[in-house]
């Protein structure tokens, strides 16, 4: 964020003081939602905060706010899942008494619902993996953390 202010400024430099300020109000933005979003979490029980996912682009929401995030594919949306790995997750949720998966608004939510199927978890929402999911950044945020606390305290 400070690199764009400063190259943004550099570039306008009579408008450097609105670029300035409209970095420390969205930093601002950010601050809030951040420690609504720790909240949300604390208030999960410890035995509530692992998220079954379609693929593994979460690792950063979970590293940040306290969550395991669990997935049959890795990264890429573009490699199938093997029936080894499906296996493996279906135990684990068994074995975790996950009682709810999340599909992603850019994926097909056919595996993710085969595995809720089996395993008798809930479709507990649908979670936005990129800032171009939703609106802004911070809606997307907003929107992830609300539908997770949602279904995993049900």
């Amino acid at each position: 964020m400070d690199n764009i202010t400063e190259a943004l400024a550099k570039a306008d430099p009579g408008n450097a003081g609105v670029f300035h300020w409209n970095r420390e109000a969205y930093a601002a933005e950010i601050e809030t939602l951040d420690s609504e979003i720790r909240e949300i979490v604390a208030s999960l029980p410890a035995d509530r905060r692992t998220v079954v996912t379609s693929h593994d682009a979460f690792r950063y929401f979970g590293r940040d706010y306290g969550l395991a995030f669990i997935a049959p594919q890795g990264l890429s949306t573009e490699s199938e899942a093997s029936a080894k790995d499906v296996a493996r997750l279906i135990r684990q949720i068994r074995d975790g008494g996950i009682r709810a998966v999340f599909i992603e608004n850019i994926g097909d939510p056919r595996l993710l619902s085969r595995i809720a199927d089996e395993t008798g978890a809930a479709i507990g929402g649908t979670l936005y993996p990129g800032a171009l999911s939703a609106p802004t950044y911070l809606d997307m945020m907003r929107h992830n953390a609300t539908t997770l606390a949602q279904a995993l305290t049900s």
